[in-house]
């Protein structure tokens, strides 16, 4: 039997979590759940200086919102916690002791003095790339130059370190990506990246191979950010002897800019108006809020949909699924190797053919929600007919009330372009002898009645409706265009409809 797929989310708390983060989340768990296995979160908060209060709640909140429940995770632990790396910290330093008692690691004593002066000369010898390598540790204070009992000596008097991995020379690291495919990196080109740090927590390189070997992790699926590392990671899997049970890595394509040029940034977000965040981010730096796209008004499902295609698709013309439908499509061979641009119309898009899809009941609460923040209450009913002719019309659903206003709010304006080119004799005419029949009318209105009503009206006085049917829109909802305007009469009802009526003829005045 096949070993159960294990993947894992390990977002850093060091403030929102940025779209491609919850993208990252949403593959992670379609693979997962596509291939009866589990997903993890894990909280990785080894840098604790970045560490920022709230962030860690966020991305709880965040998945949820979008549906995206983990098997395990802080909340929810499993067999193989804790889930945070900062509460794992004593078993690291096993690991770099390992390393370090089997030539793959060692001890440097640099200070930050020493190695800006390191970086300096380099870069005054013209190297491209100046690195801590297996080149320029020869010349630095390490326990690869020191003698040993000046090291030993260092140890005890409690001397600041970091634990560096000894990265071998002329070495090929090979990886076989399941999006790229193989890539192959010469170990000259790689530097001996920081293990441990000198507060003795572990770098993101290696907490995260020894929690991926220790949770059991088959899968890594992350940001193409992470892609220069992964040879280094390679290594680090061979060093401590789990090659045989090291992952397969998938690294997923960029999210960029609108244009095409460049990742995706919040400043991006902030340059054209859109969202770049799940939910609302207030910064506990300077009290800044970050719209979100739940707050923004972006459905979770629409927006759920809308993140799969972000560099995933099913390999036809379908674009509307359902998160079973996405579980049952996804793979990681349908995702591109290029980068994805960034299209919020196509967001926007998205939003309003999930909005439409709902029921008319669902979609009145956020009606009679929004009518409740300015004190106004509404038949169920009422809501429910509101909702029905204007959500055709809307992207999100404040825009139901937003651009539905008309239908509880009487005009007391009038759009002067229209009362300019289409208020006339015939229009007052019209909606006067109009009037007289719905006063003398008993019984409910309805669209049909209405139109009927109307458009007798008009053969009786001998004026073609269709040049007066915009000033008579114009009347009763004070501009010139707008969803079904029978609809409209049958949801205000004659007595209101007469009211408006009776203010548009005493108030309008043609030019």
């Amino acid at each position: 039997m096949s070993k159960e797929v294990r993947v894992r989310f390990a977002p850093s708390p060091t403030g929102a979590l940025h779209i491609g983060g919850v993208r990252t989340a949403l593959y992670n768990y379609l693979f997962a759940k596509k291939s009866g296995g589990k997903f993890l979160l894990r909280i990785e908060d080894t840098d604790q200086n970045r560490y920022v209060p709230g962030a860690e709640e966020y991305i709880k909140n965040a998945l949820e919102w979008i549906g995206i429940t983990p098997d395990e995770s802080p909340w929810k632990p499993g067999e193989v916690g804790p889930y945070r790396q900062s509460e794992r910290k004593p078993m690291y330093m096993e690991y770099a002791q390992y390393l370090l008692d089997h030539g793959h690691a060692y001890y440097a004593f640099d200070t930050p003095e020493e190695l800006d002066e390191m970086r300096k000369r380099l870069t005054a010898a013209r190297v491209v790339s100046p690195q801590y390598n297996s080149i320029t540790r020869t010349q630095m204070k390490n326990s690869l130059t020191l003698p040993a009992d000046e090291v030993k000596a260092r140890l005890e008097s409690g001397d600041p370190y970091v634990i560096r991995i000894k990265i071998p020379r002329k070495e090929e690291v090979r990886l076989n990506d399941m999006v790229r495919g193989w890539v192959m990196v010469h170990s000259n080109s790689l530097d001996d990246k920081v293990l441990m740090k000198s507060d003795g927590m572990p770098t993101y390189h290696l907490a995260n191979i020894v929690d991926d070997h220790l949770m059991g992790i088959t899968h890594v699926i992350r940001g193409e950010e992470w892609l220069p590392s992964a040879p280094l990671h390679v290594l680090l899997y061979k060093f401590l002897g789990w090659e045989d049970s090291m992952p397969q890595f998938a690294h997923l394509p960029l999210l960029l800019k609108p244009d095409g040029n460049g990742k995706l940034s919040k400043r991006d977000a902030e340059k054209h108006g859109f969202p770049i965040f799940p939910l609302n981010w207030t910064s506990p730096e300077n009290g800044e809020l970050v719209d979100g796209f739940k707050e923004a008004g972006y459905l979770a499902d629409a927006f759920l949909n809308f993140l799969a295609f972000l560099g995933w698709n099913p390999g036809d013309q379908r674009e509307m699924f359902t998160v079973e439908e996405l579980i049952e499509a996804f793979s990681i061979e349908r995702i591109g190797k290029s980068g994805t641009k960034f299209d919020i119309n196509k967001a926007k898009w998205y939003n309003e053919q999930y909005l439409r899809k709902k029921s008319n009941a669902e979609l009145s609460d956020y009606l009679l929600a929004d009518l409740a923040k300015e004190n106004i209450t509404i038949s169920n009913e009422k809501a429910e007919k509101i909702v029905s002719l204007m959500k055709e019309r809307a992207t999100f659903p404040a825009d139901l009330w937003k651009e539905g206003r008309f239908m509880v709010f009487a005009p007391k304006e009038f759009d002067e372009r229209i009362v300019n080119k289409k208020w006339n004799e015939s229009v007052v005419t019209v909606l006067t002898a109009f009037r007289d029949k719905l006063e003398a009318s008993t019984v409910a209105l309805t669209a049909d009645m209405a139109k009927t009503m109307l458009g007798d009206t008009a053969i009786e006085k001998e004026i073609k409706l269709g040049k007066i049917m915009q000033a008579v829109r114009l009347a009763i909802t004070g501009v010139g265009a707008g969803p079904d305007l029978m609809q409209i009469f049958e949801i205000l009802g004659k007595e209101e409809l007469i009211l408006r009526i009776d203010f548009a003829l005493e108030n309008i005045k043609a030019a």
